[in-house]
């Protein structure tokens, strides 16, 4: 077999593959597994219940929620009654120490922060699910939490939204 006709016929077995993928409707390359039906999604905001409240937490936490679909799926945002929708709270937000240092004084404090969610498919319901995320971000007790609030706060997001993401969609 020529050279050219093998590059020809692997060719032809790759565009069949990502055909077959694409076309399934279901399947994406980020490891997302939405019902092909599912068109669009709704995130309603997510209002700080937290007994301590920052106030710019909410506004962030939804956006980061938002824009994790926009870019992972091919799903319209809608303001409500999306074919995937999400909706909860932030529950907790607080910091304690976590290490203790020789002289009894805390080593590291831990930033924590708690979201429910309540995620509903509307067109697969066993993945529907309602439960708590929580992340935390360690840090010295040498730095005040204002000092590293809002770093700390992006990286829990970061990964509070990648476990809301895996959870709802990717099923693996």
């Amino acid at each position: 077999m020529s050279k050219s006709l093998f590059a020809y016929i692997r060719l032809i077995i790759i565009h069949a593959m990502l055909l077959s993928f694409w076309s399934c409707g279901i399947y994406s390359f980020t490891g997302a597994s939405i019902p092909p039906e599912a068109r669009t999604i709704s995130v309603a905001f997510f209002p700080n219940d937290a007994p301590l409240v920052q106030p710019t937490l909410s506004q962030r936490f939804t956006d980061e929620l938002q824009t994790k679909f926009l870019r992972q799926t091919n799903l319209r945002l809608v303001d409500n009654g999306g074919d995937l929708h999400f909706e909860g709270s932030i529950t907790g937000y607080s910091t304690t120490p976590t290490a203790i240092a020789g002289d009894d004084r805390a080593a590291l404090n831990r930033l924590t922060i708690t979201v429910r969610v309540k995620f509903i498919n509307e067109y697969d319901e066993k993945n529907s699910f309602e439960r708590s995320f929580s992340r935390f971000y360690d840090y010295p007790s040498e730095l005040s939490l204002s000092q590293i609030e809002n770093e700390a706060i992006d990286i829990i997001n970061e990964a509070l939204v990648e476990d809301i993401f895996n959870q709802a969609v990717v099923n693996w």
